[in-house]
């Protein structure tokens, strides 16, 4: 069994689904919440690897919704600097599993660290982990979609 440090918002239905298929994959998860953890720019850059700026944030968070903040302006300093105040900004999930760091659920990546007989099948899924795409703070909106 490997070990996972997923980073979630509590309550949130495509978490949920992401856990219960990491767990099915055989992964033991150490489940936090990331909107409560003490992050430093030290620990949280790793998780952005070489992916773009705009790419760090939390497409469905109101503030990104709304248009108040365009991650597509920001350098990798303010960019830091928004996600540690506002943590809500925060694209996830965030996954740590030995020396991978990942802001997102990569299916690519995350099957990279199973046998080839564990490999998860996942829904086609928006960069938020929806299959739907449609979020308001959090919950899906897509009729019939669980909560």
């Amino acid at each position: 069994m490997t070990n996972m440090v997923f980073y979630e918002k509590p309550g949130c239905a495509s978490n949920r689904r992401q856990k219960q298929q990491l767990r099915a994959a055989g992964f033991e998860l150490q489940v936090r919440d990331l909107l409560g953890e003490p992050w430093t720019r030290e620990l949280l850059r790793p998780f952005f690897a070489e992916r773009p700026v705009a790419e760090w944030f939390n497409r469905a968070a109101p503030a990104v919704k709304s248009g108040a903040i365009d991650p597509q302006q920001l350098d990798a300093e303010q960019a830091l600097a928004l996600l540690l105040a506002q943590p809500l900004l925060i694209r996830r999930p965030l996954i740590s599993c030995g020396s991978l760091r990942m802001a997102g659920f990569d299916a690519q990546a995350l099957n990279a660290l199973l046998p080839e007989g564990d490999r998860l099948e996942l829904l086609a899924a928006s960069p938020e982990g929806c299959a739907h795409g449609d979020h308001d703070h959090g919950r899906c909106a897509a009729p019939g979609a669980p909560r």
